[in-house]
């Protein structure tokens, strides 16, 4: 899998998306974790598991239907044995701060060839906020799946933070909405995104907080939860203000009606 390292609202050039290709979307940053699983011709989603695998003619098919439409030269390959690659978008949409080394320079191409892990050469680390709405594209293959893209944006990041804590759903529109759908970590992107074709209006991916029933306040460490305390603060501080401003505002407004009103002959 590939990540490109653009934080613009659309596909990045071709030319663009080469310079940052230093991984195969069959050499991915998981190269152990697939080997632990026998080899896939289509990896489906969890929804769609009991129904037929579709054939490689199907496969074939869906996969020239959608290069017809694909206007960014950035279709997707079919493979011998069934497995293709394509392109995907995620959005960031990251509203807590993530854990980084401090000090570390970011990962050049060199590092990422060689497998080269600058999280691990510094013990100290450091929180930012990622720029909200920032998208990234990915490289992958048809069976690269949503961990395996989670994964791969962490370490693209150097966020060493457990993975566990996010989520990728799916953001679709109907019936005039929008709509979010949390996604297995066993789903697979491309997958989706061949059926959906390359409308990103019609579907899109979303990194998003994995957002469960209850937290799991012990995958968290305790500066991460001296930081939550700090922003929480921060944030309550800032409704305060806003509301302050609110009843500010109506409080003129009366105060300037009940001058005028005084003002005119009973």
């Amino acid at each position: 899998m590939t990540v490109d390292s653009s934080m613009s609202s659309g596909y990045c050039s071709l030319e663009e998306e080469l310079e940052d290709c230093f991984f195969t979307a069959k050499t991915t940053f998981f190269r152990n974790v697939q080997s632990k699983h026998p080899s896939k011709n289509v990896c489906k989603p969890a929804e769609e598991a009991t129904q037929r695998p579709p054939t490689l003619q199907e496969i074939k098919q869906k996969i020239d239907s959608y290069n017809t439409r694909e206007k960014n030269c950035l279709g997707m390959k079919l493979s011998e044995d069934g497995t293709y690659t394509g392109f995907i978008k995620v959005h960031l949409k990251l509203r807590r701060p993530v854990t980084v080394p401090a000090g570390i320079r970011p990962q050049s191409i060199y590092d990422a060839i060689k497998e080269v892990d600058l999280a691990a050469t510094t013990d100290k680390r450091t929180s930012f906020y990622l720029p909200l709405d920032a998208i990234k594209q990915l490289h992958i293959s048809s069976t690269t799946t949503v961990s395996e893209v989670i994964q791969g944006l962490l370490k693209k990041f150097m966020v060493v933070d457990n993975p566990q804590k996010f989520a990728l759903f799916k953001r679709i529109h109907k019936d005039g909405q929008v709509l979010f759908q949390k996604l297995s970590i066993a789903d697979c992107p491309l997958y989706l995104r061949l059926l959906a074709g390359p409308d990103n209006d019609v579907l899109s991916f979303v990194l998003k907080e994995n957002e469960t029933g209850e937290v799991e306040w012990d995958a968290f460490s305790i500066p991460e939860l001296q930081n939550f305390l700090t922003i929480l603060e921060k944030e309550e501080q800032d409704k305060i203000q806003q509301v302050q401003k609110k009843y500010d505002k109506f409080r003129q407004k009366l105060e300037e009606a009940l001058r005028e009103s005084q003002g005119k002959p009973g």
